[in-house]
């Protein structure tokens, strides 16, 4: 939209739609674009219609859909102010993975994109000649993304205090999960197995070997078993705190994955499901009724979004983000720069900032992208039916052929340019967000 503030289109369409038109500078831009609900009329180009048009004839032609469920499919575009093509786009339909596009939205409203989760370690007991005394017990804050590297991380430190051995057992309290499992018991043993080298798995030495080299390998060996506990000890001494990646790393790998772990333990950091639902379609201006959530990932048919609401929380997004210097190429996969997850195998034009979702009978694909003609194009395609990977196909062909009518914008549009390196490691490791508390 930025870019098309120097053309005067802006203009244009304001007197098209009969709106007095006002000197308007760049901020009033960015609050169009985050004014999603606001649409004032529609495109005089009938290009967007058009394609919309025959791509839902081209669905019945390859027999995607049969004639009498083209009612079926949810399509919503839109530029600015001005709708390109709706098709039942105001319709709650199952929108499977895009539920993770309202989960991301609240938890960046909620925590700001450098929140970081903690997980605090402690002891119950002293520590004599390497040896701790009592338990290891783990406070789980939340962290969506503690994995092998953070736990490895967790083994060096207590190393480094000179803990070698624990006597009694590794406690779990909190919300703690590793390695996408939430099930604080077989998360435990998963920390144990990774707090000790010698029992290490494949998995976790293959982890090792990608953190920087020369990373040490922890060497804590627990006498005790893992347990389970509702409650801390009130008596325990903390020995360190350990801080996840910051929120806007953690939305985006949740993003590139598709990862339903992930969002679910965001959803329930921010209240739930409800939560989410409601504050999703507060941010993003649309009627509540358009947002039908169960969970915070997207599994179930149960989760129903418009199309036209998935474009406005996108928005919303991209409105949150460039306050913070950011844009939803930090938050989201992006043609031509993300070679990982659900991009894989996509084609799509270049520079497009999309989320997937998919279930048995679903098919879905929004995102934004950038035009020489329309600017910003915000999309969301919603699929029923079982033969996945033509509807993928027939989504990436709708946008290809939007793109080449509307004509490729030239590079990258800096309100779409990432601001956080794409594919590489987190720009701090694991053992850098520990901050110990005792000894070393």
């Amino acid at each position: 939209m930025l870019e098309l503030f120097g053309s005067g289109l802006i203009s244009i369409w304001l007197e098209m739609a009969g709106v007095n038109v006002k000197p308007i500078n760049a901020l009033d831009i960015l609050a169009w674009q985050g004014s999603p609900g606001l649409v004032l009329a529609a495109d005089p180009n009938p290009v967007g219609a058009t394609t919309v048009l025959e791509y839902l004839k081209g669905l019945q032609t390859l027999k995607l859909v049969a004639a009498n469920q083209t009612q079926s499919q949810g399509i919503w575009i839109q530029s600015g102010p001005m709708l390109m093509a709706n098709h039942q786009g105001t319709i709650p339909l199952p929108a499977a993975s895009l539920t993770k596009i309202a989960t991301s939205l609240v938890a960046l409203d909620n925590f700001g994109p450098d929140h970081q989760f903690q997980t605090l370690v402690s002891a119950t007991g002293p520590l004599q000649n390497g040896v701790l005394q009592g338990d290891l017990v783990i406070t789980g804050g939340g962290d969506p993304l503690f994995v092998w590297e953070e736990a490895i991380a967790i083994g060096n430190s207590l190393n480094k205090m000179g803990i070698k051995r624990i006597t009694g057992n590794l406690v779990i309290t909190g919300n703690f999960a590793m390695n996408f499992q939430r099930h604080p018991l077989l998360a435990g043993q998963m920390l144990k197995q990774a707090l000790n080298t010698a029992t290490w798995s494949r998995a976790a030495a293959f982890q090792h070997s990608l953190m920087p080299k020369g990373t040490p390998k922890p060497q804590v060996v627990i006498a005790g078993v893992v347990k389970v506990e509702a409650q801390a000890n009130p008596q325990q001494m903390l020995l360190l705190r350990h801080y996840s990646l910051p929120l806007k790393q953690i939305i985006r790998e949740m993003n590139v994955f598709s990862n339903n772990e992930m969002a679910q333990m965001l959803a329930e950091a921010v209240g739930g499901a409800q939560v989410v639902q409601f504050t999703a379609a507060r941010l993003a201006r649309v009627p509540q009724s358009e947002i039908q959530l169960i969970n915070g990932s997207g599994l179930g048919q149960e989760n129903r979004i418009s199309p036209r609401a998935v474009c406005a929380m996108l928005m919303a997004i991209q409105q949150k983000a460039l306050v913070h210097e950011l844009t939803l190429a930090d938050l989201f996969p992006a043609s031509g720069l993300d070679h990982r997850g659900t991009m894989h195998s996509r084609h799509l034009p270049a520079a497009t900032i999309m989320k997937t979702g998919t279930l048995r009978d679903v098919s879905a694909l929004a995102g934004v992208m950038p035009t020489r003609d329309r600017g910003l194009v915000w999309f969301a395609i919603i699929n029923r039916g079982t033969n996945i990977s033509g509807f993928r196909a027939g989504q990436d062909q709708l946008l290809q052929r939007l793109s080449q009518q509307l004509q490729v914008a030239q590079g990258v549009p800096a309100t779409l340019a990432p601001h956080i390196a794409i594919n590489t490691l987190p720009q701090f490791g694991a053992d850098e967000r520990n901050e110990m508390l005792y000894g070393g």
